[in-house]
């Protein structure tokens, strides 16, 4: 949907008109509230970037992906309507000490904002990032309360390590949204650096699965054809494994487009940025890599990503990320014939298969196990 076309439909919900009332009087110069221990990089003029931390207008408002997952558009959108965003445009090599250390934190915190002056009631929305709330130009800013870091992140941020390096030290403790966090406001690495949120998010999704499979290349293949599914946000997944060596594709396509979006990686993985896609398919690939490295498996993957019409505001890549995970925790369909397997995905697919079935470069495959 255009852009324009998402501000007149939500314009046109009672729900909006309400939430706008709610946020307007929380509204003011001088923001004081519990703060999710983030901050947001924007990437427009980088090297100099809009940078700074998001405060709650509200008690308990969601920030993590893991947490927004299941909410509904009202319910989504009001989370992100009662963040309000201060920034000040600075160099990414200058990072604001302050909001250095709210982003290494892992729980929320107080913090107090005073902007240049009231922020407006706004939302805008992004296929890469969540909605955004309110935002201003931030005059000062003041952690009323020391940030608690993890003494891992602590001794890491000391160390300074290659970012690399860090992450084998990060992922048995931490979840994917705190080293996103930290990967943004540029405390891993060895020098520090504001890297812009939409930048961070893909870059942490390609990072962490190449750790993962770095192992998964050398773990047993998998035995059997197996199919997962799930449905969150007007957005149907379907994941066939197959047996094999570790491949990976994915195929994006909305309803009542006949247009497919597809990429591929063989093996040794890839070097080129996956244009077709864009951060949506290195989600959709770091949901499949966490999953076999859990299994202790690899086998050859293919995501079917269907949109619906209904699907009219764009709430970032993490969707498509914890739809793949939470496709991961419900019982497959198994089958060890690779023709029950076609049958069933034919039955649960809206788009005809035969579309599919002149893109992708593994079904086309024949193995041995396959006859």
């Amino acid at each position: 949907m255009q852009r324009d076309s998402v501000y007149e439909w939500i314009r046109g919900k009672t729900w909006m008109r309400d939430l706008e009332n709610q946020v307007l009087p929380r509204l003011s110069k001088t923001t004081f509230g519990p703060s999710p221990p983030n901050v947001f990089v924007g990437e427009y003029g980088y090297p100099s970037v809009r940078a700074g931390p998001l405060v709650g207008l509200d008690e308990g408002v969601l920030d993590a992906p893991t947490d927004l997952y299941g909410l509904n558009y009202p319910e989504l959108l009001r989370h992100r309507a009662l963040l309000a965003r201060g920034f000040t445009v600075q160099h990414v090599h200058r990072t604001e000490e302050e909001a250095f250390w709210l982003a290494a934190a892992q729980k929320p915190l107080d913090v107090e904002m005073q902007f240049e002056k009231t922020p407006r009631f706004s939302l805008s929305f992004s296929e890469h990032v969540q909605p955004m709330g309110p935002s201003g130009v931030l005059e000062r800013m003041r952690l009323t309360e020391n940030p608690k870091v993890p003494k891992k992140v602590d001794a890491l941020i000391q160390e300074k390590l290659k970012v690399k390096d860090a992450l084998s030290e990060l992922l048995p403790r931490f979840d994917y949204h705190y080293v996103q966090k930290l990967l943004s406001a540029g405390i891993l690495g060895q020098k520090r650096k504001l890297v812009p949120t939409k930048w961070s998010i893909t870059a942490t999704d390609d990072m962490i699965a190449k750790e993962w499979l770095e192992q998964i290349r050398g773990f047993p293949e998998t035995g059997e054809y197996r199919i997962y599914s799930n449905n969150y946000l007007y957005n149907h997944f379907e994941i066939l494994l197959l047996p094999g060596a570790w491949e990976f594709e994915q195929f994006e396509s909305f309803e009542n487009q006949s247009n497919i979006a597809h990429e591929y990686e063989a093996f040794e993985g890839r070097t080129r940025y996956a244009e077709g896609e864009g951060g949506g398919y290195y989600a959709g690939r770091f949901g499949v890599a966490e999953a076999l490295f859990k299994m202790k498996r690899q086998a050859r993957a293919i995501v079917f990503r269907e949109v619906s019409p209904k699907y009219v505001v764009p709430v970032g890549v993490w969707e498509v990320r914890e739809n793949v995970r939470h496709a991961f925790t419900r019982p497959p369909f198994k089958t060890s014939n690779f023709n029950d397997a076609v049958t069933e995905l034919k039955k649960r697919l809206k788009q005809p298969w035969s579309q599919y079935l002149k893109k992708s470069r593994i079904l086309t495959q024949r193995k041995l196990s396959q006859y």
